[in-house]
């Protein structure tokens, strides 16, 4: 039977309740922008990366733009996000689980925000010490559903990815897992039902950790 060596954690809706803080950054960045978009355009789209949303954002809106342009926005979204730290809550079962892996298996934290943000969201929300590597968005090149932040995360760790377990809450973060050769558990604590999360493929999808006897038995059974 395969024993999973490593878990990878994803951050935004998945441990963490950022989904306000995200929103707010990206419209506040926006409307310097003179663009207006509805909420939900911007949660569907967690974890593809600030530029990409961005990028897409922009091209609906048929805005025009160019690299210094999204350079403003991204750093306006980063330095607003900041100032609302004290807005982000861990998510129920988050801690527990969390303790209930700690000392069983390597435990990483891979994220597309940025490394400023999850530097202070960390110490803050007393998690620092869970985490044997954090890879962040300033790590990689590509974002989700490329797999390379979790192929970084693997090979950093020093494990196969076959001997890694993801948890994620987007269908992108689902989608990265499956294609860096990882088994993945879906948390329905985002944007994406549980139904949108079994059909991209999920191995155990839950409603949140708190179902942490599920979560458990998959990963360390």
């Amino acid at each position: 039977m395969l024993v999973f060596k490593a878990v990878i954690f994803d951050w935004d809706g998945t441990l963490a309740d950022t989904r306000y803080v995200i929103v707010k950054s990206f419209q506040e960045a926006l409307s310097e922008a003179g663009c207006s978009v509805g909420d939900e355009f911007i949660e569907r789209r967690i974890g593809i990366g600030e530029r990409n949303l961005f990028r897409e954002i922009l091209r609906d809106r048929d805005i025009s733009f160019d690299n210094a342009m999204l350079d403003r926005l991204v750093e306006k979204k980063k330095a607003t996000q900041l100032g609302m730290i004290a807005k982000v809550s861990l998510l129920d079962g988050a801690v527990e689980l969390l303790d209930s892996l700690r000392g069983k298996v390597k435990i990483a934290l891979a994220t597309i925000s940025s490394r400023k943000v999850i530097d202070r969201l960390l110490p803050a929300k007393n998690l620092r010490g869970y985490f044997d590597i954090v890879i962040t968005t300033d790590d990689v090149h590509q974002p989700k559903p490329n797999p390379e932040i979790f192929l970084k995360s693997a090979k950093k760790l020093e494990v196969s990815s076959e001997e890694c377990v993801v948890v994620e809450d987007s269908i992108f973060g689902v989608k990265a897992a499956r294609n860096a050769g990882m088994k993945c558990i879906a948390v329905a604590t985002g944007a994406y039902s549980m139904e949108e999360l079994k059909k991209e493929g999920a191995s155990l999808v839950v409603a949140s950790l708190t179902d942490g006897e599920r979560i458990l038995d998959f990963i360390l059974s």
